[in-house]
């Protein structure tokens, strides 16, 4: 993964897809999120493990978090990248979804990736989060298009982006390197309605 947090495409088993009572809220992920996040990926390690590339040891504590983040913001700052982090109904850090690849001219796309604690699945978190993510991109920043992919067999993640109205249009051979091998990736993409 090119220094994105996640995978630009790949977008971890989410949830079984319940609305939640109350809709959770995104928002600009900030430096104090970098405790709170790195206990989040070290409890979620072995159940996001076949869905991320390999990471170092750093990545899993608050320093490396930190780090991740400065980075994440400086290209925030240079319009490149979207980071929030997902909050559920009690406004607690339960994930994180970024635009990566901001692209503007004539492109104007980006990617999508989210990742969701075990803890807060199946409670329409991921769903409710891409459906905030996708305002974003399209009303405040413009754009045209969002690309997202999926392993072949995160159906579960697949329905998060259908019920966000994205459309699957192909499947990338080899496409990422995640928990150790290159792995197709089935493709999807939303087009801003108000643009066609």
């Amino acid at each position: 993964m090119p220094s994105d947090p996640e995978p630009a495409a790949e977008a971890p088993r989410a949830e079984a897809g319940r609305q939640p009572a109350t809709a959770p809220a995104t928002r600009l992920i900030g430096l104090d999120d970098a405790p709170v996040l790195a206990g989040l990926l070290r409890d979620n390690r072995d159940f996001m493990a076949p869905f991320e590339p390999a990471r170092v040891e750093g990545y899993f504590t608050a320093s490396g978090q930190l780090a991740l983040i400065r980075d994440l913001l400086v290209r925030h700052e240079q319009g490149r990248t979207l980071p929030h982090v997902i909050l559920d109904e009690d406004g607690s850090v339960v994930g994180r979804i970024t635009l990566n690849e901001i692209v503007r001219g004539p492109f104007q796309s980006c990617s999508l990736g989210y990742w969701v604690a075990a803890s807060a699945n199946g409670r329409g978190l991921a769903t409710a989060a891409v459906r905030d993510i996708v305002r974003v991109a399209f009303e405040d920043l413009g754009l045209h298009r969002i690309q997202a992919g999926t392993l072949p067999d995160n159906a579960r993640s697949q329905r998060v982006l259908e019920r966000n109205g994205f459309v699957r249009f192909g499947l990338a051979p080899a496409y990422l390197r995640i928990a150790g091998r290159w792995q197709d990736h089935v493709l999807y993409q939303l087009l801003n309605p108000a643009q066609q």
